[in-house]
């Protein structure tokens, strides 16, 4: 019964990708994410230009004039390099903070009978985002501890680890959108194996490249269609829910 929830939860999610409404977070947190590294590498060069002299004098090579030019390009490359490792979590930690638009198009699609409830604060959004985007990094550099002492259970260990952590994360946004955190924390312990399952799922894409970036999208979907599917199994579908 909980397998069929969470897969019917996740093929309605995938059913919606094409919502101008999910293309315009995706395309958002895409875009403010190449802005975010762009901006940061053409800082850091800035800031080498500003701080390297012009002539320097080396041993052996004496007077240069190169120097300015070569930890600007030097420090360029760097930071476009590792780019491509920051652009999965930077772009989901952005997307992140504009999930609620992708809770709204699914209630407006789908639970057209419940009462359009009013959306998260950007400054809570905010807030939330940081705490798991630290919460993710801790976590993940701690589990590499266990990556090396059970490396055939490596990828297991990951899906499990951050399903825990993005069931936890996505389950709490959406359930505040209708009730108070102590409220939303209460049904997280209530349904946590089914969460754990349901974020575990999500959790499988993160290691496909590009897929992962749709991550926090499907994520917010699937979890809107679940916490709906719950919360009417336990006070029964003609129970209205109560916006907070």
């Amino acid at each position: 019964m909980a397998l069929g929830l969470i897969f019917r939860s996740f093929a309605l999610a995938l059913g919606q990708l094409s919502d101008p409404r999910f293309r315009r977070v995706f395309l958002l947190g895409i875009g403010l994410t190449l802005a975010l590294l762009i901006g940061i590498t053409a800082g850091a060069v800035w800031l080498i230009n500003q701080v390297t002299p012009e002539e320097a004098w080396l041993p052996i090579l004496g007077e240069v004039r190169w120097l300015n030019d070569l930890f600007s390009w030097g420090a360029a490359f760097l930071l476009l390099f590792m780019s491509t490792f920051l652009m999965i979590p930077v772009a989901s930690a952005i997307t992140s903070l504009f999930l609620d638009e992708v809770a709204d198009a699914v209630e407006a699609k789908h639970y057209l009978d419940l009462p359009r409830t009013g959306s998260v604060s950007f400054g809570d959004a905010l807030r939330d985002t940081v705490n798991f985007f630290g919460l993710l990094v801790v976590v993940n550099l701690a589990a590499i501890v266990l990556y090396l002492f059970f490396p055939p259970a490596a990828s297991l260990i990951f899906w499990a680890v951050n399903g825990f952590l993005l069931g936890r994360e996505y389950f709490t946004m959406v359930a505040m959108r209708w009730v108070d955190r102590r409220t939303a924390s209460d049904l997280r312990r209530q349904y946590r194996a089914i969460i754990w399952a349901a974020g575990t799922l999500m959790a499988i894409p993160l290691s496909v490249p590009l897929l992962n970036l749709l991550v926090p999208i499907l994520g917010a979907a699937t979890f809107t269609h679940l916490y709906h599917a719950l919360t009417r199994r336990q006070h029964g579908t003609s129970s209205p829910h109560r916006p907070r």
